[in-house]
Order: C-alpha cells, then sequence, then structure tokens
C-alpha cells in the first residue's frame, strides 16, 4: 500500500492573510452598530465567494485511508504533527460529467475495492457500465476542464501531488457514542450520582 505522509495545520480558514470576522472573536465581545452591519455588508455582496473560487481551481483529487499520527522533527527542533494516509486499491475514474450531458463539468472517482455482494445492484450496474471494479466510496470533484479525463483512468497519486503542495483535506471521524452531558467537568463531578440509576454520564438531575 503507497504511503504518503501530509502536514495538516488546523488554521480554520484557508489561504488567507488574516482570520475571518466573527463575534466569537476574544477581541470582540460586544459587536457595535457599525461592525454588524459593516459584517454583513462584506458577506452579503460576495457570500462564499473564496469556497467556490477554490473549489473550482482545486483541480482532481484522490480518497485515502487515515493510517495514525506521527511527528517530524525539523532542523532546528520544531515539532510538527504529521498525518499519515494510505492509498487502497483505488482512485478510478468512473464516470466524466460534463456541461452538455449533466449541466456541470466533473469527475467521479472511485475508491476501496470491495466484494460484489457488498454493493446493490445499482451501484454494480453503474461501475459495471464503466468497466472498472467494484469500489465501496464514490466522489465527485467539480472542475473547469476535464478534456483530460476518460473512464476507467487511474489517478496516481505520484502524478498529482508534489512535495511541499497545499492540499484540503476531509473526511468523517469515528463514532465515539454518547458522550455524557458534562463533558467538560471535573471525573469526580460525573460519578456523584444516586445509587439507583446506572452510567456515570448522564445527565444529572
Amino acid at each position: 500500500m503507497p504511503i504518503a505522509t501530509l502536514s495538516l495545520h488546523s488554521l480554520g480558514y484557508c489561504c488567507q492573510k488574516s482570520p475571518p470576522f466573527s463575534f466569537k472573536s476574544s477581541f470582540l465581545s460586544k459587536p457595535t452598530k457599525t461592525q454588524f452591519s459593516f459584517a454583513f455588508k462584506t458577506t452579503e455582496k460576495r457570500p462564499f465567494s473564496h469556497i467556490v473560487s477554490m473549489s473550482m481551481e482545486a483541480g482532481i483529487g484522490v480518497m485515502g485511508t487515515k493510517l495514525g499520527m506521527m511527528s517530524f522533527f525539523e532542523t532546528d527542533g520544531t515539532v510538527v504533527p504529521v498525518t499519515v494516509v494510505g492509498f487502497r486499491e483505488g482512485n478510478i475514474v468512473t464516470q466524466v460529467k460534463t456541461s452538455a450531458t449533466d449541466g456541470y463539468d466533473a469527475v467521479q472517482v472511485g475508491y476501496r475495492r470491495v466484494r460484489d455482494k457488498k454493493l446493490t445492484k445499482p451501484e454494480l450496474g453503474h461501475l459495471g457500465k464503466a468497466g472498472v471494479i467494484p469500489m465501496r466510496h464514490l466522489q465527485e470533484f467539480r472542475l473547469q476542464s476535464v478534456g483530460e479525463f476518460e473512464t476507467g483512468q487511474k489517478l496516481a497519486v505520484e502524478e498529482i501531488f508534489k512535495e511541499g503542495d497545499l492540499v484540503d483535506v476531509s473526511g468523517t471521524t469515528i463514532g465515539k457514542g454518547f458522550q455524557g452531558a458534562l463533558p467538560g467537568k471535573p471525573g469526580n463531578l460525573l460519578r456523584i450520582t444516586p445509587a439507583k440509576i446506572v452510567g456515570k454520564n448522564i445527565p444529572k438531575s
């Protein structure tokens, strides 16, 4: 399984010199009328413009599986958190959508091979029509031009990314179940419950 390391920094915003305006900022406890109107006007003129432009200019992407975390030490001793991502069998183009047929340009990519019985008949028919292996995950990437892609094309990670590239990563976290009504309180407080109540993290009276 090929392995790639991506250094992900949690900025809360992408490729901006200053953080976006927020009423929850520690420097702005109570916004004034002027500040509120300023924030409303700036967001009203170009709503989500940076998100739209970023998604159109980002290009094609791939899917991977998170293997874990590690630390990378720079020459000056700075510790950099690193996410290790592995790539299973897949990342194959399953469908090419154009503005003439679908109203927009996009490339659909499949990832992670599975057995036939793990998919429904419509899913098997869709992948069989494209002539690709059965895969669990399908993801679309909107592009400005799809002329260089064709159905059945395999996307090689080493050809798309190079060392030092900035990447946008999104994923699904694992389920953590019921975490209780007082997750931010000390552990002793959570254990103070009547004997007849079963469980230590349930809401208290």
